[in-house]
Parts: structure tokens; C-alpha cells; sequence
């Protein structure tokens, strides 16, 4: 049986991989050009992103795709907890739901690989306000 012919119940149960749990419980199942795909939309707050699993390929449980966002989106620390994690479940409870609950300002406005974040208190001038 290919991939594309198993139904969502099946593939979710081989859905071990601790990036699934950055991403929604349940992917939107489309057909794109006569081609199935698994729509995976992802968790964290302002992202709109959704990374396309197609089902006919030969790499269709690749999660890189999924790796790679989580890293620019959420973190390459993140990331590396998450891979020492015991499955997708225990990052969903454990990882993302205290960041999605803890996250403050400054970590949202965090500037990544660019150094310190820092604040001024000086007024704009004229030209810096138009």
C-alpha cells in the first residue's frame, strides 16, 4: 500500500519525530495538481507558515522541511531540547506550551544571531519621525 493510499489515522501514529509537535495536531489533507499532501500549519504565535508533505514521493515522512522552520522560527536551542525529548508528546506539554504561555516581549522582538537586544530612551528627531 502506498503512502498516498493510507488513510491520516495510520500515518499519524508513525508520527514519532519531535518536530510534529511544533506544528498543528491534525494537518489539513489537500490535493494540489492531482498530487495529495499533508498541510502542516505552524504553532507559534504571528506564524502563518505551512509546510507541504507531498504523499506521492519517496521522502514523504522527511521532516527536514519541518526542522528547518522550527530552527528560524523557534530556535536552534529549542530545537536541540526538543530533540532529546521522548516523543512529540512530551515536547507539546513540556517545550511548547511553557514557551507559548511564557513568552514575553523581548523575546518575541529578539533579534536572532544578531547579537544583544538593546533599548533607548532618546527622543526621535524631526527627520527620524516623519
Amino acid at each position: 500500500m502506498f503512502v498516498d493510499q493510507v488513510p491520516s489515522e495510520q500515518l499519524q501514529k508513525e508520527w514519532v519525530s519531535p518536530v510534529y509537535a511544533f506544528f498543528g495536531s491534525m494537518p489539513v489533507i489537500k490535493e494540489i495538481d492531482g498530487r495529495r499532501v499533508h498541510e502542516f500549519k505552524c504553532s507559534a504565535r504571528g506564524c502563518k507558515v505551512k509546510i507541504r508533505c507531498y504523499l506521492d514521493t519517496k521522502d514523504a515522512r522527511s521532516t527536514s522541511n519541518m526542522r528547518k522552520h522550527v530552527k528560524s522560527c523557534w530556535g536552534g536551542d529549542v530545537l536541540s531540547a526538543a530533540d532529546n525529548a521522548k516523543d512529540a508528546n512530551e515536547v507539546r506539554t513540556k517545550i511548547v506550551g511553557s514557551i507559548l504561555r511564557n513568552g514575553s516581549i523581548t523575546a518575541i522582538f529578539e533579534r536572532k544571531g544578531k547579537g544583544k537586544v538593546t533599548y533607548s530612551h532618546r527622543q526621535h528627531t524631526q527627520s527620524e519621525m516623519r
